[in-house]
């Protein structure tokens, strides 16, 4: 702020300067959003929190936090990050170690819709984990076992929103299993009810052999599955280790594309998409490429919007512009991140293998509540629903099997 922003004594900035910032970053992510820099309409809500002056350099952001027909709501906050020294020099400043928070605010501006920008916001995929490899059901009664079950299920959350079935499977007694002959039970049963997009788990579970891990990609025909998870590294998991060797990974990346089939990028450390980008520089995976930030394990990145951040910044800086991207926050991560995916335009998972509850000790029946709560999350700020058929374009994946009739973490 310089001499010219100060309207008081001591050099102190009038609270309305701090507004028109406000005014301009609203203008900047219209413009990025809509095509057109709108009109400020009101604020609900302004708080002036410390004082600014002549001298103070201010850092402040906007974010989209709903998204009518014509009207976009929108959260501001300013943070002081260097302040003058004066008793150096005029000139001398520090930077802050921590930033001051120095207003805060909620308004609304309004686009024409006669100015809005052609398309709008991208389609939104919403991806339901219905079974996983770790939650069982002492956890939660609604976990989807048999071929039926998961079947249903997998009806119930592409009627809520769902677009792909991401897919492990269990044995009768609810023992993880990567059998092609199970996952054969479970994928007809998805594609009797359903045109998703299925994809299924190479992670299987800790201590599996890779061999046993792929086992659900020998599956041909009607059986065989549009998607499949790559795991780039070895890591934690809790107290056990995800072992994915570099030879074995080239080698469940080459099995992937011997099928045809586009395989989902697992990420859990920010490491991870450096292998990721040697796996392309190889040619073991091919564009359009798609990304699962997979926040919140213990022994992973932490699930936090300056984790988000970064892993998009990097993603956006050594990757193709096509590249898509997904989060899935683990336990009581799963709503958080899903809502910041959103608002940055990415896409989200959520279900039963990542998190049970629907509420602070209320559980989800089934995962279908879960893809409900995210899908009006999208909704709330301007996201469109992508339809498996739009999400089929988005990812590049082929056209589906026909639709017969009708309509925890664990490791990927």
């Amino acid at each position: 702020m310089s001499a010219h922003d100060a309207h008081y004594g001591g050099g102190l900035v009038d609270g309305a300067r701090v507004l028109g910032l406000f005014g301009d970053v609203a203008t900047e992510l219209l413009i990025r959003t809509d095509g057109d820099e709108g009109l400020f309409r009101a604020y609900e809500q302004v708080d002036f929190l410390a004082p600014v002056y002549a001298g103070d350099y201010l850092e402040v952001t906007a974010e989209l936090v709903a998204r009518g027909r014509t009207s976009r709501r929108m959260r501001f906050e300013a943070r002081k990050v260097i302040a003058p020294r004066a008793d150096v020099s005029d000139s001398a400043a520090d930077r802050l170690a921590e930033p001051v928070v120095v207003a805060r605010a909620v308004g609304t501006c309004v686009v024409p819709a006669a100015k809005q920008r052609l398309g709008g916001p991208p389609p939104a995929i919403v991806t339901a984990a219905i079974v996983g490899a770790e939650t069982t059901r002492d956890h939660t009664p609604y976990l989807p076992l048999t071929a039926a079950e998961i079947g249903q299920e997998a009806r119930r959350c592409v009627d809520a929103g769902a677009a792909v079935i991401h897919l492990h499977a269990r044995e009768p007694d609810g023992t993880p299993t990567q059998s092609a002959e199970r996952f054969g039970e479970f994928i007809a049963a998805i594609r009797a009810h359903t045109d998703a997009i299925i994809q299924v788990s190479t992670g299987g579970a800790i201590g599996m052999s890779i061999d046993e891990r792929c086992g659900p990609l020998t599956l041909d025909g009607d059986l065989a599955p549009d998607m499949a998870t790559l795991n780039v590294a070895t890591m934690n998991f809790g107290d056990d280790v995800f072992v994915n060797r570099r030879p074995d990974v080239a080698a469940v990346a080459e099995r992937i594309a011997g099928r045809g089939l586009v395989p989902e990028i697992e990420i859990y450390d920010l490491g991870h998409l450096d292998a990721a980008r040697e796996l392309v520089r190889r040619g073991l995976v091919a564009e359009p490429l798609h990304f699962q930030f997979v926040l919140g394990v213990p022994g992973g990145l932490a699930a936090t919007e300056r984790a988000l951040e970064l892993l998009v910044a990097e993603l956006d800086d050594g990757f193709p512009g096509d590249t898509t991207w997904g989060v899935a926050g683990v336990g009581r991560w799963e709503f958080p991140m899903a809502e910041l995916a959103l608002r940055r335009g990415g896409h989200v998972r959520v279900g039963l293998e990542d998190n049970i509850y629907l509420d602070k000790g209320v559980l989800a029946e089934g995962s279908a509540p879960l893809v409900d709560r995210a899908v009006r999350m999208a909704r709330d700020v301007g996201r469109p629903i992508a339809s498996p058929a739009e999400a089929r374009r988005l990812l590049g994946i082929g056209s589906a099997a026909p639709a017969r009739s009708g309509s925890g973490a664990s490791t990927e």
